[in-house]
């Protein structure tokens, strides 16, 4: 071999090398995007059940909205376990990160918020007895916020896996059940009352705790360790203030598409949405912003 074509640890890199694709990749088998993603799962879900091109649109922004569900359900699990361990930067992560999570979940809402009647009436029927109402995930969801009630299980009777996890989830502390036993652990004189209260029952204000946050807040700059005790707290009102923006967005979306009429699954519809809507979560939270 001359000098000259030998090859040299010091020859000029090919740019070009750095770019040309690996041709073994999916020669025999899926790519390793696709092992890892399931791109093609994901993708074949979508089984429109009338000729209207905007099923199509419904059912993936459903869908998006379910794995945003599973995600929260993920980071709010991961908050509360972090708050049992007296994790708090590790919570505090957590709760941030749910937060542009849940900007991602009500941008969903875009597809279907300026639905007129008559275009959601041209699939509607495609639903049958289908209802937002019945997703498992999202009442996963509601039950880590303390929105508990043994009637939201009837809807999965039939769904044995799904049924198993919700009867876990309503018998497990809610994430605001951590937030006041960490608070308990540092000091501050949450009730008993309110630490041993039955899981599975939605949570009520209280009036001690309600002056917890406000003496929290009260003393912000003034007492040692009280600033990350702010934190949590304004990390969770931006929780509970996005929650609720959601609420509304499903509000109004369903309002301009189907005004007053009985949701599908023979569900209140609007009614109950607006009774959703006017619940706050982390109810202390807000009120105690009254009295600082």
């Amino acid at each position: 071999m001359s000098r000259e074509t030998e090859a040299s640890p010091y020859a000029p890199e090919n740019p070009a090398a750095r770019f040309a694709p690996d041709l073994s990749i999916g020669a025999e088998s899926t790519t390793p995007y696709e092992d890892y993603v399931h791109a093609s799962v994901l993708t074949h879900l979508q089984q429109p059940l009338s000729d209207d091109p905007g099923e199509m649109v419904f059912l993936v922004t459903t869908q998006v909205m379910e794995l945003w569900f599973t995600v929260l359900v993920h980071e709010w699990h991961t908050a509360a376990q972090s708050l049992r361990e007296d994790d708090l930067p590790g919570a505090l992560a957590a709760l941030k990160r749910s937060t542009y999570e849940l900007e991602s979940l009500n941008a969903s809402w875009k597809p279907l918020a300026h639905l007129t009647p008559g275009e959601f009436n041209s699939y509607r029927a495609a639903l049958g007895e289908g209802s937002g109402f019945q997703s498992a995930m999202y009442r996963r969801l509601e039950f880590l916020l303390g929105e508990k009630s043994a009637s939201m299980l009837v809807p999965h009777r039939g769904a044995p896996r799904e049924l198993a996890e919700l009867e876990k989830a309503i018998t497990e502390p809610s994430l605001y059940d951590e937030v006041l036993c960490y608070l308990a652990r540092r000091g501050h004189a949450v009730p008993a009352a309110v630490l041993d209260r039955e899981p599975t029952a939605r949570y009520e204000p209280d009036e001690a705790v309600e002056r917890i946050w406000q003496d929290i807040y009260a003393a912000q700059g003034d007492t040692a360790g009280s600033g990350d005790l702010v934190r949590l707290g304004e990390a969770l009102t931006e929780v509970a203030e996005l929650v609720w923006r959601w609420r509304n967005d499903h509000l109004l979306a369903t309002r301009r598409a189907m005004g007053a009429k009985t949701g599908t699954g023979g569900s209140a519809g609007v009614a109950w949405l607006e009774k959703r809507a006017a619940k706050n979560v982390f109810p202390e939270l807000w009120t105690a912003r009254s009295h600082v």
